[in-house]
């Protein structure tokens, strides 16, 4: 999991990024990858949920628009860092 909070006038550019991001996701449609992202009430924290099934790597680093993502976040939020989440229960239909 991934948390961060950005200005609320950048929540529009990073909105547009993500949305940039998916669009890769789902054109590739990487095998053992579950991935959210979701924007909190507040308007400018984010959160992001990444899962990948045992032995897959992340392929978002290899995505040209992952790393565009990563270049653009980098500019909004101060240094998100990721954080270890036990999944407790998961519900992924088939």
């Amino acid at each position: 999991m991934v948390r961060y909070t950005v200005q609320a006038e950048d929540a529009p550019q990073l909105d547009a990024a993500i949305e940039r991001l998916f669009a890769a996701v789902h054109r590739q449609q990487p095998a053992g990858v579950r991935y959210w992202y979701g924007r909190l009430p507040d308007g400018a924290t984010y959160v992001a949920l990444l899962e990948l099934d045992d032995g897959v790597d992340n392929p978002l680093p290899s995505l040209p628009e992952g790393r565009q993502f990563q270049e653009e976040l980098r500019r909004f939020a101060a240094a998100p860092r990721p954080e270890a989440v036990t999944v407790i229960g998961s519900y992924r239909p088939v």
